[in-house]
């Protein structure tokens, strides 16, 4: 065949294939187009969200209620803890965030029906965050302050809480600042970004900056001020929130002002630049996490636990004035959660992508493949699709994890598999078990059969609803 022949032939194919590529485009429904994708899963979500919203909240002061039954329609008396009810201004961000991302490339319908809406209801949820808010003095490694943190539970009026002791922790005061930097930079809102940066600096007050007979920082921040082990959940989830602040301050020469130990244990104090000062405590706490709770296999244990002082905080006086001291941690104990590998994950995706350091990728590669293949069981339960634990809270920190497949996705394709099983379980759910627009705890095996015990946990909701919506801004964006 010559040449001449070959050109035309290939000529020929490629205007074929051009035909076949613009005839499915102009029929996204037959093809399963990307925008009808992401705009079927936003609508998923604000279903969700909406629904959750009127099952699980009361009255004006958004008081959240733990479980709903769908099929009783009654939600229980307890309330939801701090946590719980973050995990509702985790979807409502998770809206914003997808809407604001079909915004950007020009696709403006779903933003305009929308985001006022959910602006709105972020302000709502925003209010009735300060239930939980009290104020107590603390004892640091550093220091004597008074603070106004958020409690575990939810008091009768704003700013009443009981946050003393063991009644606040500090993994709930990071997922709040990772919400509330999300709502400020899709706000704008100067409020959100405040309080983010105030308890921000509270978690960094319980890092163990004490130092060892080597002179470095034993490093890590414990569970709450009243607790002495240190978790993989008062760790990771905290370093992406620190990257996000020294990129809001990267072009700003704002100073803070912090405390240390020297040698001679004697407190001393640095000013540094806001910048450099977040970034380099993401970097401390993603080390520490990573020297300590990674497991053989890949995945992150829960926590150091078997401590020395029977789990009693203690105190030491320096100069005359008296500070918390170190308490020796000898054993990692586990078992391995999903979302303690999640946050681990967006955390070196958020470090890989400001700094370029390439141990932060090569470390998310490991984590994606070694995360899935620990978590994620094929056939288990349904042919073609992965089961993940759904016992206790496993379904909000699978959500957890999948975010974190999300963040390491631009940096490592093989996370694809991972994200479109969540996809791929959202969806079955959803057409064989979605009632009253609610989702069973149990995505794969649906309702049981008593239907006088399917009480649902809100933030399980709110983490499908969360999912839905990340999954959208990433076939938007990807």
């Amino acid at each position: 065949m010559n040449s001449h022949k070959v050109r035309f032939l290939c000529s020929l194919f490629l205007i074929c294939l051009c035909i076949f590529s613009c005839s499915n485009e102009s029929d996204p429904q037959q093809n399963g187009g990307s925008d009808t994708k992401a705009d079927q899963n936003i609508l998923r979500s604000v279903e969700l969200v909406d629904a959750a919203i009127g099952n699980y909240f009361s009255n004006e002061s958004m008081s959240m209620a733990r479980y709903y039954n769908p099929y009783t329609k009654t939600s229980s008396q307890e309330r939801a803890s701090v946590w719980m009810y973050t995990s509702a201004i985790e979807a409502v961000n998770g809206i914003l965030k997808a809407l604001e991302a079909q915004k950007n490339l020009g696709d403006t319908e779903l933003y305009d029906r929308y985001n006022s809406k959910y602006c709105q209801l972020l302000e709502k949820l925003f209010s009735g965050l300060q239930y939980y808010k009290g104020t107590f003095r603390l004892v640091s490694y550093t220091q004597t302050k008074d603070w106004s943190v958020y409690a575990v539970n939810r008091a009768g009026a704003p700013g009443t809480a009981d946050v003393s002791g063991v009644l606040n922790v500090y993994d709930d005061q990071q997922w709040l600042v990772r919400e509330l930097i999300e709502s400020y930079r899709l706000t704008g809102k100067e409020e959100y970004l405040n309080e983010a940066e105030y308890l921000a600096q509270y978690v960094l007050d319980g890092w163990d900056c004490s130092l060892n007979a080597s002179g470095k920082e034993y490093g890590g921040i414990t569970w709450g001020p009243g607790y002495v082990s240190k978790h993989s959940c008062s760790n990771g989830p905290f370093v992406s929130p620190l990257v996000w602040l020294s990129e809001i301050y990267k072009d700003s020469d704002e100073t803070i002002t912090y405390g240390y130990i020297e040698k001679d244990r004697s407190r001393a104090v640095k000013t540094v630049k806001k910048s450099e000062y977040y970034l380099e405590f993401a970097k401390k706490v993603y080390d520490f996490q990573r020297n300590n709770l990674l497991r053989s296999d890949g995945v992150y244990d829960d926590m150091l636990g078997g401590d020395d002082t029977n789990g009693q905080v203690v105190y030491e006086e320096v100069g005359g004035q008296r500070y918390r001291r170190h308490t020796n941690l000898n054993s990692r104990v586990g078992p391995a959660y999903s979302y303690n590998s999640g946050t681990m994950l967006s955390g070196a995706a958020d470090l890989y992508r400001v700094t370029r350091d390439s141990k932060y990728l090569s470390e998310l590669q490991a984590l994606v493949s070694a995360s899935f293949r620990y978590f994620a069981t094929l056939d288990k339960d349904k042919p073609g699709l992965y089961s993940y634990d759904v016992s206790g809270f496993n379904n909000w920190f699978n959500c957890v994890l999948m975010r974190g497949y999300l963040d390491a996705y631009p940096y490592e394709m093989n996370a694809e598999s991972p994200i479109q099983s969540f996809q791929d379980n959202l969806d079955y759910s959803w057409e064989k078990y979605m009632y009253e627009s609610m989702l069973p705890t149990n995505l794969l095996l649906g309702w049981g059969s008593d239907r006088s015990k399917q009480n649902v946990e809100g933030m399980f909701i709110f983490a499908f609803a969360a999912e839905y919506a990340a999954l959208a801004r990433f076939i938007t964006e990807y």
